[in-house]
C-alpha cells in the first residue's frame, strides 16, 4: 500500500494522462522527512539561471556541494593566482538558504592543475610546502562556513586494493593522504573529514584496501572522521552487496556519508567514453524497478549505519538533463530523481517513500 500522499497524486495524474505532475508548494520536500541532510552537487550559474531548478534544489534539499568551484583546478588555476569569486557565490547561496555545504575536494589527482603536477614532479619538497599552505588557505578561508571536505578524493585504484599512482603518491608517498588530514584539521578543528572514492559497494577488494587505509589513518592519530561511498552506482548491483559493504564501512565508526548518488541502468567500465548501451528507452518497468531501488538505498543506509554516523545522502545531481553520466561515459541513460523536464519520476517518490518509511 502506498503511503505517500504525494505518490497518490502522481498517479492519479498520470492516469488522466497529465505529464508534468511536480510536488506541489505545500508538499514536504526530502530534506523535511530526514533527521540527516539530504543533499545535491550544484553547477550554482546554471541553477541560478533556471528558476524551477533553483526553487526544486531550495524545496527539496538541506545540503549542496558543488561539483567543480571548489576543486583546485578552479580556485588556483595559475601559479600564486587565487580565484575565490565562484567559491565565494556558493558559500553565500548556501548561508543564504540555510544549506549545508559539503567542500569537494581538496586533493584529487584528477583535479590538480597541470602546473602543480608539473611542480610536484619536479620537487618533492614544494610538493610538500604547497599541499600544506594550499589545505590551509581554502580550508581557513571558509572555516565555520563549510561544514565538511572531502580531504582527500579517490585514492584508491579503480580497481583493487592498492593506492592509485598520482603525482602526489610519487611525489610524497603515502603519507600524503595524513598530511592533507593533518593540514584540513589544523585550519578547522570542528569540520568533518572524509575520505571519499567510488565502486566501494561493489569492488570487495578494493573496499578492503580503502578500509585498510582508514585502519592506518585512525592508527596513527590522524584527524579521519568520515568514509565517503560516491555510490555512482547500478541497477544491477545487489542490495545485499552493498548492505555488506556499508556494514563494513559503518564498523569503523565514522560518519558515513553516501557523497554522489545516481543509479544508471547501462554499463562502463569507468573510463571517459568507456560507457556500454544496453538500454535504448526509458521503460515504465525501467522507471518502476529503479523507484524500488532507490527506496531500498534508505533502508540499507539505515540498517547499515547507526543513526550517530549518518551524516547524509547526497545526488550527483538531480535531473536526468544535467547528469554528468551521460556526456562523460557518452551513453543515454536516466540515472536521477527528475527527468529532463524536471518532473518527479517514480525514483523520486520511491526515495521518498523510503524516507517516510524510515523517519525513526
Amino acid at each position: 500500500m502506498v503511503k505517500s500522499t504525494n505518490r497518490i497524486l502522481l498517479v492519479l495524474c498520470l492516469g488522466l494522462g497529465l505529464t508534468h505532475c511536480t510536488p506541489t508548494k505545500d508538499s514536504q520536500g526530502l530534506k523535511e522527512l530526514s533527521d540527516y541532510p539530504i543533499g545535491t552537487a550544484i553547477n550554482l550559474k546554471s541553477t541560478l539561471s533556471d528558476s524551477k531548478k533553483l526553487n526544486l534544489t531550495v524545496k527539496e534539499f538541506s545540503s549542496i556541494t558543488a561539483e567543480n568551484n571548489m576543486k583546485m583546478f578552479r580556485i588556483l588555476p595559475q601559479e600564486n593566482e587565487y580565484n575565490w569569486d565562484a567559491t565565494d557565490a556558493v558559500v553565500a547561496f548556501a548561508a543564504e538558504n540555510q544549506m549545508r555545504l559539503f567542500g569537494h575536494a581538496l586533493v584529487w589527482h584528477s583535479g590538480t592543475p597541470k602546473w602543480v603536477n608539473d611542480r610536484i614532479a619536479a620537487d618533492s619538497l614544494w610538493a610538500q610546502n604547497f599541499l600544506n599552505e594550499y589545505i590551509n588557505t581554502v580550508v581557513s578561508k571558509y572555516q565555520g562556513k563549510v561544514a565538511g571536505w572531502d580531504v582527500v578524493n579517490e585514492p584508491m585504484e579503480t580497481q583493487g586494493g592498492k593506492l592509485r599512482s598520482t603525482a602526489w603518491l610519487n611525489a610524497l608517498g603515502p603519507d600524503y593522504i595524513a598530511q592533507a588530514f593533518h593540514a584540513a584539521h589544523t585550519a578547522d578543528p570542528n569540520a568533518t573529514l572524509f575520505l571519499n572514492d567510488f565502486n566501494l559497494e561493489r569492488d570487495p577488494l578494493k573496499l578492503e584496501g580503502f578500509l585498510d587505509l582508514v585502519e592506518q589513518l585512525l592508527n596513527n592519530n590522524v584527524p579521519i572522521s568520515g568514509i565517503g561511498f560516491q555510490m555512482h552506482y547500478r541497477m544491477d548491483i545487489p542490495d545485499s552487496l552493498i548492505l555488506k559493504s556499508l556494514e563494513k564501512a559503518a564498523a569503523k565508526g565514522l560518519k558515513i556519508h553516501l557523497s554522489e548518488v545516481d543509479l544508471i541502468f547501462n554499463t562502463h567500465d569507468d573510463s571517459q567514453a568507456g560507457g556500454v548501451q544496453s538500454y535504448e528507452n526509458f521503460t515504465p518497468e525501467m522507471a518502476q524497478a529503479q523507484a524500488a531501488k532507490y527506496k531500498n538505498l534508505v533502508a540499507l543506509y539505515h540498517k547499515a549505519v547507526p543513526k550517530a554516523q549518518r551524516y547524509g545522502i547526497t545526488f550527483w545531481g538531480f535531473n536526468d538533463r544535467d547528469t554528468w553520466i551521460k556526456p562523460f561515459f557518452k551513453i543515454k541513460d536516466w540515472p536521477t530523481l527528475f527527468d529532463e523536464q524536471l518532473n518527479p519520476k517514480e525514483a523520486y517518490w520511491g526515495f521518498k517513500e523510503g524516507l517516510e518509511e524510515n523517519m525513526n
